[in-house]
């Protein structure tokens, strides 16, 4: 599995550190040195079965900057897909990509859940 994330964001270091904690093995990949493609959005997209909207990170400065509030509505998915591939810091973190799901952001009780821990 991989854990997308940023160093400084205080949710992805809470993802981390509940993945060690939990011995959870998984590669780790920094979300502005290495973002993620339109195709990959595209695919992880896809297999989670979420709205885009939840592969924003509509908290953040970039996404208010550039009022992607009003300016999504009227985007088409490959568009969404394409400007979500221009800056890491657009994307919600982290991201966990399991073989079988993909998770935006941390909720430690879906983590849970899809990981199969405590079953």
């Amino acid at each position: 599995m991989t854990f997308i994330y940023y160093p400084k964001c205080t949710t992805c270091q809470k993802a981390k550190k509940w993945l060690d904690e939990n011995n959870i093995t998984y590669t780790g990949r920094h979300i502005k040195e290495d973002n993620p493609t339109a195709e990959e959005l595209k695919t992880w997209h896809e297999k989670s079965g979420l709205d885009i909207k939840k592969f924003f990170n509509t908290s953040g400065m970039l996404y208010k900057e550039m009022q992607l509030k009003d300016k999504l509505p009227s985007m088409t998915l490959e568009e969404k897909y394409a400007l979500l591939a221009t800056d890491g810091m657009l994307v919600k973190r982290p991201l966990l990509v399991t073989e079988n799901t993909v998770l935006p952001g941390f909720k430690e009780a879906d983590w849970k859940e899809a990981l199969s821990l405590g079953k």
